[in-house]
C-alpha cells in the first residue's frame, strides 16, 4: 500500500509539471487544470498527517523544557535523524546516492521534483538495507516518505513541489552519520571554485540552507540567518579548506552554528556511561554527556539536569562547567594532574586536532601512459604465449627506464609515440622469451 501511494504521488508530480507546461503554452485552461488535479492531490492530506504525527511525537519528548537553545535544537534534530533512520546512512554512502542519481552534475540553483528526491532517498535506504542484517532492516518506503515530507516542509514553504538540489545535498549530508570534518569537506567542494578557494556567495547560500534545519524543528528564532553574521565568519581572503574547517569546527563557534558540533557530539555519546553519581537527581550513573563544575569540588551533573538548569547545594548555574564525553578513572586523573602541574602536557586546541589538507585541489592521475595487459587465454589447462606478453609488458612498465620515459614525455602526441614503441618492444621481448623457452624445452626433451 505504501508503494502504491508513493507511485501515485510521483505520478501526480509528473502530471502537475505537464499541466503547467501546457497551460503556459495556451493548450490548457486553468479550469481544466483544476479539474485534473483534484484526484492528484488526494495524497497531500496523508503526507500532512504523517508530518503532523512526526512533529507531535517530537513534542512528546518534552525537549522544549531544555533552557539551552544549542542542546534543545540538537536534541530535536537528533530525534528527526532517528525517526527517519538517516543516522544509519554514512556520509560517503549518501554522497554515492547523489552520484547514482546524477545530482553532482546539476547546477546548485537547479530545482528537482519530488519524484527525483524520492529516487535519491530510495537509493540511499535500499543500499542501507543491503548492509544491515535481516533482523535490523528498515522499511524503505516509510523512511523515504517520511524523510521526503519533512524535507519538503522545511525547504518548500510555498508548496511548489520542487526543491533545490543544493539544499538537498546540504540537508542530507548533515543529517547523515559520520565525522563532521568529512561532512564539511564535502560541503566545501560544493561552495569552492576550481582553484580550491571558497566562493562567498555560495557560502551565503549554504548558511541559509543549513539554518533551515533548526527552523524546521521550530528553532528558527534562536538560530536565524543574517547577512551581517555571514560576513563575520571569515577574515582571511581567499578562504581555503583549512580555514573553512577551523572556523566551522571551532568550540565554541559562531552563535548561529553552535548546535552543529553539539549534534555531532550527541551521536557519539549516546552509549557512553559514566560511573559517577549526579548531584541533582542522585542517579547512580550518568549516561551521555557529563558536566563537571570547575568551582565546586567533585560536583557532576547529568545532561538532563544540566540542560534543564537543575542544581543542588551551593552550586549555581553561573558556575563554569566542563563537558565530558568519556570517563577517566581516578588514577588517570591523578597522573594527568601531576603532568599538568609540571607543564608536561601541552595545551590542546581544536586547530591542533584538525587534520591539515592541501590548500589547492589535487590533480587527477594521468593514466594515458598505461598499456592494458594482453588477455590470457587458456586451452586444455595450459597458457598460450600471449600470457608471456602480459607478463613482459607489466615488467617493462615497472622498470626504471619506462618511468624515466614517462617523466620526459610532456605532450599527448609524444605519449602516443612512446606508447607505440613500448608495445613493439614488449612484443619483441615476448617473442624472444617464447622462442628461448621453446628451445630450452626441446633440448631437455632430446637430452
Amino acid at each position: 500500500m505504501e508503494t502504491l501511494d508513493v507511485n501515485r504521488h510521483r505520478f501526480a508530480n509528473v502530471i502537475s509539471d505537464i499541466n503547467k507546461e501546457l497551460q503556459d503554452k495556451g493548450y490548457l485552461a486553468e479550469d481544466d487544470q483544476t479539474a485534473m488535479t483534484v484526484e492528484i492531490t488526494c495524497t497531500v492530506p496523508k503526507a500532512k498527517a504523517q508530518l503532523r504525527q512526526l512533529m507531535s511525537e517530537m513534542r512528546a519528548q518534552n525537549y522544549d523544557v531544555i533552557i539551552i537553545a544549542t542542546y534543545r535544537t540538537a536534541c530535536k534534530l537528533r530525534f528527526i535523524q532517528k525517526q527517519t533512520h538517516l543516522c544509519q546512512i554514512d556520509i560517503w554512502n549518501m554522497i554515492e546516492a547523489f552520484r547514482e542519481n546524477s545530482l553532482h552534475t546539476l547546477d546548485p540553483n537547479t530545482e528537482i521534483s519530488m519524484a527525483r528526491l524520492e529516487a535519491v532517498l530510495h537509493t540511499a535506504f535500499s543500499q542501507l538495507n543491503k548492509r544491515l542484517p535481516q533482523t535490523q532492516l528498515v522499511h524503505v518506503e516509510k523512511c523515504v516518505s517520511l524523510t521526503m515530507n519533512w524535507l519538503m516542509s522545511a525547504y518548500d514553504r510555498e508548496s511548489t513541489g520542487h526543491i533545490q538540489a543544493f539544499a538537498v545535498k546540504v540537508a542530507l549530508a548533515h543529517l547523515a552519520s559520520g565525522k563532521l570534518v568529512d561532512k564539511l569537506r564535502y560541503i566545501f567542494t560544493l561552495i569552492s571554485d576550481p582553484s580550491g578557494h571558497m566562493v562567498r556567495a555560495r557560502f551565503d547560500e549554504y548558511l541559509r540552507d543549513l539554518l533551515m534545519l533548526p527552523a524546521a524543528v521550530y528553532e528558527g528564532t534562536s538560530f536565524r540567518y543574517s547577512e551581517e553574521a555571514s560576513r563575520t565568519f571569515f577574515d582571511a581572503n581567499p578562504v581555503t579548506v583549512n580555514d573553512f574547517l577551523s572556523v566551522m569546527m571551532a568550540i565554541p563557534g559562531r552563535q548561529t552554528l553552535m548546535w552543529l558540533p553539539a549534534l555531532n557530539r550527541m551521536s557519539h555519546v549516546e552509549n557512553v556511561v559514566h560511573p559517577v553519581q549526579c548531584e541533582a537527581c542522585r542517579r547512580a550513573s550518568i549516561a551521555g554527556f557529563r558536566y563537571k563544575c570547575r568551582r565546586c569540588c567533585n560536583y557532576n551533573l547529568c545532561q538532563d539536569c544540566f540542560w534543564r538548569g537543575k542544581t543542588s547545594g551551593n552550586h549555581s548555574n553561573d558556575h563554569d562547567m566542563k563537558e565530558h564525553t568519556s570517563y577517566r578513572s581516578g588514577s588517570k586523573q591523578l597522573g594527568h594532574s601531576i603532568k599538568k602541574s609540571f607543564d608536561c602536557v601541552p595545551s590542546k586546541s581544536i586547530q591542533n586536532q584538525l587534520p591539515h589538507f592541501p590548500d589547492t585541489p589535487q590533480k587527477t592521475l594521468d593514466l594515458s601512459f598505461i598499456v592494458p595487459p594482453t588477455p590470457v587465454t587458456i586451452h586444455n589447462g595450459y597458457k598460450e604465449h600471449s600470457s608471456t606478453h602480459s607478463l613482459d609488458v607489466s615488467a617493462l612498465h615497472n622498470s626504471p627506464q619506462t618511468r624515466s620515459v614517462r617523466k620526459l614525455t610532456t605532450s599527448s602526441s609524444e605519449s602516443c609515440r612512446v606508447d607505440d614503441e613500448h608495445r613493439l618492444i614488449a612484443r619483441y621481448a615476448a617473442r624472444l622469451a617464447a622462442d628461448e623457452n621453446k628451445a630450452v624445452s626441446t633440448n631437455y626433451y632430446f637430452y
